[in-house]
């Protein structure tokens, strides 16, 4: 075990741990600044924000022997004996330099840039730079280029990190951007003819700690300071990345990783960055109604809709559900737990799993999955659990028989309108046919109940990733009026009282479910590992 002293502090780091100076520093409770190092990325030490005075402190005597000269706390490792001093004048009198000199160079357009209230050049100012400036002012210009369809990059912002050449490298593995020219005409771009197009772009405008590089999708539309954030969970395939979800007054304005080692680390791909142009569709369905008997839909209140479904169910008396891997793990357990309060023998049949191509792994690992769907794993677990250990695709279900005399329960909520026309036919024939789904379809022509569904952003709940991991999450925005989530629907459907609360749900289910069971309690950010139980 290695002692490492941090501004007079003593701290214990593990023998197979590998820290540099930022990183103890964080352990003791203090904040180096920093601009070039991310603990994602290779170490530079170019911006020499983080230097900090250091030296070695001899076991036997306690005599500390410090080094003349600053050194760089990114490149310098905390080993057994180190001594780092974080606060002490000289440290601050060179971090106002670093500041004075950046800000020599830096338009001062805070009011237009998009960075502003979350800069680390704002932010590092205030903290560790000069009272007043010594330069003259002088006229800025705003050179602007765009290196990509969703990145832009504002040219005198930079102040150099390179981040950004490095994830592109490193991370991603197709080196789109370079630095150009020397001294203090460097500039980021791009190689001639490549521009910045990989699948993790996006990322580049979270590493960049100025206004350098800009959301082309978020650029002038909201200041950030209007905005809330809410940790969610990615729902665009397989993979279960981290997120946060930046909305105001629940309109979605961009998503951004959340870190999280176990699965997505820093990073998110742009599929997920930008694919939540759905859930604000014109083209979602809003309204809840039944078929009457002259064949015409009548809309119904949530009240209404609950009492007809629950009858229209129970007197079908036998009932097949379609559960689909969209829908979060308590929402799954409640309406197969509902499906077998109404008919011990009902069927329960795994939704549409949409499959697109080929799993794509990048060079630092990181994988976007081919499975267009977050939770498949989970809804298995669940369907295995009331099926006996049996799950059948929802292909069976079409095959069979006895649709005639079966009330069909479809269960949506794809962010892709799908085409059920095969489906449809099908199922048109089934003594009652009730579809939850975010868009129209033939499929969902065809039912007697329509009841339009929540997007991922608008649930709460629990998805179960491709690699069995868990993670918890509440709803982000809320969904449109006249739109009743399938958590809260099943809740009022299974008599439950009081809010819909599907950390409550997800207890029962852990105390049922043995793939579960190591989900009782709370669950951390980053979720709760699966394959323990398995492993069991």
């Amino acid at each position: 075990m290695a002692i490492v002293t941090i501004d007079g502090q003593e701290i214990e780091i593990g023998d197979d741990e590998r820290l540099n100076g930022i990183q103890a520093a964080r352990r003791a409770g203090a904040e180096v600044p920093h601009y070039c190092w991310h603990p994602g990325l290779s170490v530079v030490a170019s911006c020499r924000m983080c230097l900090v005075e250091t030296g070695t402190k001899d076991k036997e005597t306690g005599e500390v022997r410090m080094m003349p000269k600053l050194v760089p706390a990114c490149q310098t490792p905390a080993s057994d004996g180190t001594v780092f001093v974080t606060d002490s004048q000289k440290v601050r009198d060179a971090r106002a330099m670093v500041e004075e000199d950046l800000l020599i160079r830096h338009p001062i357009d805070c009011p237009i840039c998009d960075k502003a209230g979350e800069c680390a050049l704002q932010d590092y100012h205030f903290q560790h730079g000069r009272e007043e400036r010594r330069a003259d002012i002088k006229p800025f210009t705003s050179r602007r280029r765009d290196l990509g369809e969703t990145v832009t990059l504002f040219v005198d912002r930079c102040v150099m990190c390179s981040r950004c050449v490095r994830f592109c490298r490193e991370v991603a593995g197709t080196a789109e951007l370079m630095i150009r020219d020397r001294g203090a005409h460097e500039e980021i771009d791009v190689f001639p003819g490549f521009p910045l197009e990989n699948k993790m772009s996006g990322n580049v405008v979270d590493l960049c700690p100025v206004g350098a590089l800009g959301d082309i999708e978020f650029l002038y539309r909201q200041r950030v300071w209007f905005m809330k954030s809410h940790d969610h969970v990615c729902g665009g395939c397989s993979a279960g990345c981290s997120i946060r979800v930046d909305e105001n007054q629940d309109h979605v304005y961009r998503i951004k990783p959340r870190e999280n080692p176990e699965v997505n680390q820093w990073w998110i791909c742009d599929e997920g960055r930008y694919g939540w142009g759905h859930i604000h569709s014109a083209d979602r369905n809003l309204t809840a109604s039944r078929r009457g008997n002259d064949g015409e839909h009548r809309a119904l209140e949530t009240a209404e809709l609950v009492k007809a479904l629950d009858a229209a169910l129970r007197a079908s008396g036998r009932l097949a559900v379609v559960v689909s891997p969209f829908l979060t793990v308590e929402e799954a357990y409640l309406l197969s737990r509902y499906a077998k309060s109404i008919d011990s023998e009902a069927a329960l049949y795994l939704g549409p799993v949409p499959v697109v191509g080929e799993d794509e792994t990048f060079a630092s690992g990181f994988t976007i999955r081919n499975e267009k769907c977050p939770n498949r794993v989970g809804v298995e677990e669940v369907i295995s659990h009331f099926m006996q250990g049996n799950c059948e695709s929802w292909e069976a279900l079409l095959s069979r028989d006895d649709l005639p005399s079966l009330a069909v329960w479809v269960s949506g909520g794809s962010p892709q309108p799908l085409d059920h026309t095969d489906a449809a036919e099908a199922l048109s024939s089934a003594a009652l046919l009730v579809v939850h789904d975010l868009f129209g379809s033939p499929l969902y022509e065809a039912a007697d109940f329509r009841i339009p569904d929540a997007a991922s952003l608008e649930r709460e709940g629990s998805y179960v990733n491709r690699s069995h991991r868990l993670q918890s999450f509440e709803w982000a925005v809320r969904a449109p009026a006249g739109v009743v989530p399938a958590g809260r629907l099943l809740w009022q459907l299974t008599g439950g009282h009081g809010l819909y609360r599907a950390a409550n749900v997800l207890q029962e289910a852990a105390d049922a479910i043995s793939a579960f069971a190591v989900a009782k309690g709370s669950i951390p950010s980053q979720g709760v590992d699966l394959k323990v139980n398995l492993l069991a």
